[in-house]
């Protein structure tokens, strides 16, 4: 069946036109004459059966259903000019396109990714930022890492590493002293995660303290925006070292108590099952846990219970 879609050159025309609110900028931008543009346009607009501009005497303007229309088209444009742009730089190479929780993409997986490319030469990774489960069906991404109990259904999981999360903070927070305890962090204003609402009331009751505001305190979704936070004196954080090492290296965030809390969930590669038979993704897939097992030897980090 032949599909009802206007021809390229007259969407392109339209997004242009829209683009500049003029039909004289975009035969300017497209090596079009003013003629050209306006006959695209108005073969556009025979085919929805609906005006998408104005025309006046002081030039053009978008109706609303041209405004909303214009909208849709520059965005499904971008994506065909992505994914054009892909297919001319990796000619033949294979590619992954990798979902990534945003701080352990940054903090941990990108300094370690030379390595695999270095091995890998012919394969292309590129990283999306996404926080939590999705339908991989819905998507054009071929695995994700994420922070969780590995529940995801359609999925095969692998499970990269746990995390221990440790009081930080600024260190003029410290004051005169060394380390804080537990009862003075309780008095502190407690930087939260929202994706581990009770990380502090966990932290609290492993050590015998019932703390009624372990729950209070301004959220944010990203380690790096507690860490953030908790550099500019805002409160104290809970967050895997990790995630902060140069921080801590550059003595900008401080260890408060050296009491950490090890959660029960953890950092995994979700690999879709229809995706898992893929020789580009077991390369990177065995890659990935070999530099995930070093490390937890390295760190003593072992899996969640």
């Amino acid at each position: 069946m032949r599909r009802k879609i206007p021809s390229t050159t007259a969407l392109i025309s339209f997004e242009a036109a829209a683009r500049h609110q003029s039909f004289t900028k975009a035969a300017d931008e497209l090596a079009l004459t003013q003629s050209a543009i306006c006959r695209q346009i108005a073969g556009l607009e025979a085919f929805l059966g609906i005006e998408l501009f104005r025309r006046s005497r002081r030039g053009v303007k978008l109706t609303e259903a041209g405004l909303s229309y214009s909208r849709r088209v520059a965005a499904q444009l971008d994506a065909v000019e992505r994914d054009a742009l892909a297919v001319m730089g990796q000619p033949g190479a294979g590619s992954l396109e990798l979902a990534v929780v945003p701080t352990f993409g940054t903090q941990w997986l990108l300094p370690r990714l030379k390595q695999f490319q270095t091995l890998n030469p012919q394969v292309t990774v590129n990283l999306t930022n996404r926080t939590r489960p999705f339908l991989f069906a819905d998507t054009e991404l071929d695995a994700a890492i994420y922070f969780g109990d590995a529940d995801w259904s359609g999925t095969e999981a692998y499970f990269l590493m746990s995390e221990n999360l440790l009081p930080v903070c600024s260190p003029a927070l410290l004051d005169e002293h060394k380390q804080l305890s537990a009862e003075q962090i309780a008095n502190l204003p407690l930087l939260q995660q929202s994706t581990r609402p009770y990380a502090w009331r966990q932290w609290f009751n492993a050590q015998g303290l019932n703390v009624p505001r372990d729950m209070s305190g301004p959220r944010y979704e990203l380690f790096s925006m507690l860490a953030q936070a908790a550099m500019h004196e805002m409160g104290i954080a809970l967050i895997p070292p990790f995630l902060i090492q140069r921080e801590l290296a550059e003595g900008r965030l401080v260890i408060a108590h050296q009491y950490s809390v090890q959660s029960d969930k953890g950092y995994y590669l979700m690999v879709p099952q229809r995706k898992v038979e893929s020789a580009t993704l077991q390369a990177f897939r065995d890659w990935l846990l070999g530099a995930a097992a070093e490390y937890r030897q390295q760190a003593g980090i072992n899996p969640p219970s």
